[in-house]
């Protein structure tokens, strides 16, 4: 593989950035700073880097096919109307545990959108990981989750690699693309707890898993058939929180990361943490699915 140092785009200085996902349609970059409820909107070509103030604290959005976004937010799953900035609850499948909020989400190849919740405080493991299908139908995936984090599909879509981010652990499950359940869940990949925590995370079209390392400093390439590690690439920021491809031909990688937990001498030593960051390879990831609305 042939992949570039990182090139910072934004030195946003986000607390918790997270959630990348390259919208085809628009030629642009979504991603949220989560305690802030920023949704930013990047454009690449004109490194313009466009702010929408939710009114909760903010974990993902996915894009859809009628142009809007879907968000996991702090009290559920909502759509928001990028036009208008109105925002539609669609499902709030936690009201009863005011603890908790959602964090890593994205949209599965079926049109379903799939994310996480977890504790606030990282403590307790009362997350879960749920779907969301265009006809309004919630479907519970997994419970007893402390820290609900990276998603991604194989190539033939067939198969959910998950990340619970405390077990250092990526589970592979088999995905029904009718019917939107999972099953024969297995550990595919046990990580080096050296190397930082597993965060956020996306594939490529050989089937390669891409994870960013929270306190790693850096993404990781696995072979999800052996469970090796491929790849190290180092990013200026020591909370790197997730990756996606994106750009015209689908090889670019979109880094974002964090400055939340840093020390003032973690940052003296990254002081671009919480950036944007772009490395460049010649690798087609598989791309951002949308929400088949």
């Amino acid at each position: 593989m042939k992949i570039s140092s990182p090139e910072l785009l934004l030195n946003a200085q986000a607390v918790l950035g997270e959630g990348p996902a390259w919208d085809t349609a628009r030629n642009c970059l979504y991603w949220v700073d989560i305690h802030a409820g920023h949704l930013h909107i990047f454009d690449p070509r004109s490194a313009q880097d466009d702010v929408l103030q939710v009114d909760a604290p903010l974990g993902c959005a996915a894009p859809t096919r009628s142009g809007h976004l879907i968000l996991g937010m702090r009290y559920g799953i909502a759509l928001l109307n990028l036009e208008t900035t109105q925002l539609t609850v669609l499902a709030s499948p936690e009201s009863h545990l005011p603890g908790n909020r959602f964090n890593d989400g994205k949209c599965g190849p079926d049109g379903r959108f799939l994310a996480g919740t977890m504790d606030n405080n990282e403590r307790e493991a009362s997350g879960a990981l749920y779907s969301y299908s265009p006809n309004g139908v919630l479907q519970t995936l997994v419970n007893q989750v402390r820290i609900s984090n990276g998603l991604a599909w194989s190539p033939d879509h067939t198969t959910l690699y998950y990340i619970d981010t405390p077990t250092f652990e990526v589970k592979a499950y088999d995905y029904d693309l009718t019917s939107g359940e999972i099953g024969n869940p297995r550990v595919i990949i046990s990580i080096p707890p050296r190397l930082g925590f597993p965060d956020g995370m996306t594939s490529d079209r050989f089937g390669r898993l891409w994870i960013a390392m929270w306190g790693g400093a850096a993404v990781t390439v696995w072979d999800p058939t052996t469970g090796g590690l491929l790849e190290s690439i180092p990013i200026p920021a020591k909370n790197v929180t997730s990756c996606v491809f994106g750009g015209p031909n689908g090889t670019e990688l979109f880094v974002t990361s964090a400055r939340q937990g840093l020390s003032s001498a973690d940052l003296d030593a990254y002081p671009l943490s919480g950036g944007l960051f772009r490395v460049q390879t010649d690798v087609e990831g598989l791309p951002t699915f949308f929400f088949g609305d």
